[in-house]
């Protein structure tokens, strides 16, 4: 029998009982075969099944998260919240028998998978508690390091370093997008770095990183490895981004193709299939309002360039445009992603506009929205979307080289046009600069960057356009936008109005000009009769900033506040310290624990 990894950890799948407990070790891990069917459970369980649904200062539901009401809405849980170990131990368990496997080459590449993985789940650990126990063996229940402290987050990404190194040494060459190699391994090495040295630099002198030792690493130590790890992908001529010449619909595209092998972007994707009833929810979340109303803030959409590359926020009266006139001449990346005039579904006729019965904000996403021929056009089946998802492409890190560079100082213009640019030419924008200047609109205390330490930066400006072109680029991917808040201390950006569509007050509205009648918004208890589509009483069934005009503000009246003593890390659950002691709990965070 395999004991549990870590009991001390006792999360309730550290204990549920896996095919490993039936059978004996010493006779399994004996072919490759062994090895691939043991560490398929590695991509199931780790990596991402549905392309989006996290909130941020970017993305609101109609019921925020706890994450952002803040507050005492965030508390200590028992158990649970990520601090799960269970899939460590299927690791650590591989690893110590995998030389049971008489193919040396076989043992090599699974080693290099594991450890790729082992590196992936601790990355996870790290951005959400910051230290953790490193363990790199099977542990029995009377082994001591059952109950060791937390290690600080040095020993940790170094130990992490080691694993990717090995990984992407020994992993293979890519023969699929659906299998990790030596450059998914890259990938990882590149985010994980990127996290960390901007993490370094950003939350220097604080209490987060109050347990580093004197001798650690640098944030230009972490910067220089997020560069290099994705100059190596960027250079070896294994991926391109995704084009097929047609820039008002290339980049929407990209991510409603079912049958993505051929998409050079993807360096590590989930193959999804109708059939065999592997799909995700990417077209729920832009069309049913059971999937949360979730919708963009008015302060994202504004921070779109024109479409000539000028800024929008420098046009006289942008406050308070409209939808048809905000929208109008944008990046084509902002049509590409939400509901804008002359919007039709993939394979559509009907024009439709943004619909605040699915999108608590109006601004409605597309962004993942397949055709509406898919799975047979059947209506009830949108919840079941069959594109492939990405895991790593080739789009992050040119995002991650750019910010890299510019974070060290070191950015050229040959690095932006072998970057940044790069992205910018799919959709048809004009490239960027070294010589910008910084963009007061993602400087204002209202709806911008607020971090000393960034204001502070000789390289403000082109930090700005990098992180401006990272929101877009990657905008409803993954849970990338919370954990760039983190990074970049700039939790106060959860204390920014979450604001909607324009409306100047009670009346008619053709919001996407068409000639149809979208809303009527009126006051009083006497519903008027409208043709309108949606007719909304001011006051309940819609809300405006001002009472009776502005902006949609679906969270009017409630408080979404960061705490910055506590909230860049979650609480370590209490059931975990009162089993160890010795694991101490996060800064500002009362577990009802005197140890």
């Amino acid at each position: 029998m395999i004991a549990a990894a870590a009991l001390a950890f006792a999360s309730c799948d550290m204990l549920d009982k896996e095919p490993l407990s039936e059978m004996s070790p010493e006779s399994y891990f004996k072919t490759e075969q062994d090895l691939q069917l043991f560490s398929n459970t590695f991509y199931n369980n780790l990596l991402p099944k549905s392309p989006y649904g996290y909130q941020s200062d970017h993305y609101v539901k109609q019921t925020m998260s706890d994450e952002l009401h803040g507050g005492s809405y965030r508390i200590v849980p028992n158990s649970g919240s990520g601090w799960s170990w269970g899939d460590l131990r299927k690791m650590n368990t591989l690893l110590g028998y995998i030389d049971n496997c008489e193919d040396e080459k076989a043992v090599t590449e699974y080693t290099a998978l594991t450890k790729f993985f082992r590196a992936f789940f601790y990355y996870e650990k790290v951005k959400r508690f910051g230290d953790v126990p490193w363990i790199d063996k099977e542990l029995g229940s009377a082994d001591e390091a059952l109950w060791n402290p937390r290690d600080n987050r040095e020993v940790v990404m170094q130990h992490m370093l080691e694993d990717i190194n090995y990984a992407i040494e020994n992993l293979p060459a890519p023969t699929t997008q659906f299998r990790v190699n030596k450059y998914t391994a890259l990938a990882l090495k590149a985010q994980f770095c990127l996290f960390e040295g901007t993490f370094r630099k950003y939350h220097a002198g604080e209490s987060t990183l109050k347990t580093l030792p004197a001798d650690a690493k640098d944030y230009r130590f972490y910067l220089k490895e997020a560069a290099d790890a994705a100059k190596q992908i960027m250079d070896s001529g294994k991926y391109s981004l995704y084009s097929t010449g047609k820039p008002e619909q290339d980049y929407r595209d990209m991510f409603v193709l079912e049958d993505s092998d051929s998409n050079k972007e993807f360096i590590l994707s989930i193959k999804c299939d109708y059939g065999l009833a592997i799909f995700h929810n990417g077209t729920a979340y832009g069309l049913l309002p059971s999937q949360g109303r979730i919708g963009a803030t008015r302060k994202f959409i504004d921070s779109y360039l024109m479409k000539d590359g000028s800024r929008f926020t420098d046009k006289a009266g942008w406050e308070s445009m409209e939808f048809a006139a905000q929208v109008a001449d944008r990046d084509p990346r902002l049509a590409q992603s939400f509901r804008t005039p002359g919007y039709t579904r993939i394979d559509g006729t009907d024009i439709l506009a943004p619909d605040l019965s699915s999108s608590c904000t109006g601004y409605q996403t597309i962004k993942w929205v397949m055709s509406c021929k898919a799975n047979g056009g059947d209506s009830d089946r949108v919840d079941r979307s069959t594109s492939d998802l990405p895991v790593y492409r080739l789009g992050e890190i040119l995002l991650i080289y750019a910010e890299a560079k510019a974070e060290l100082g070191e950015l050229t213009q040959e690095d932006l046009n072998n970057s940044i640019n790069l992205l910018r030419k799919r959709v048809g924008m004009p490239s960027l600069t070294l010589g910008v200047t910084a963009d007061p609109y993602l400087t204002n205390p209202s709806y911008g960057y607020t971090n000393p330490k960034l204001l502070a930066d000789p390289n403000l400006a082109i930090i700005l356009e990098i992180r401006r072109e990272r929101a877009i680029e990657l905008a409803q991917e993954g849970n990338n936008r919370w954990y760039d808040i983190v990074r970049w201390r700039e939790g106060k950006s959860v204390d920014q109005p979450f604001y909607g569509l324009y409306f100047p007050g009670p009346g008619e509205y053709d919001i996407n000009g068409d000639g149809k009648l979208d809303y009527c918004l009126y006051e009083g208890d006497v519903k008027p009769d409208s043709k309108a589509t949606s007719v909304l009483k001011i006051g309940s069934e819609i809300l405006l900033s001002n009472g009776t005009s502005g902006y949609v503000e679906p969270h009017k009246g409630e408080t979404h506040t960061f705490n910055e003593n506590r909230d860049y890390y979650y609480p370590i659950p209490s059931d975990e310290r009162s089993l160890n002691p010795n694991l101490t709990q996060n800064d500002g965070w009362d577990d009802g624990l005197d140890f």
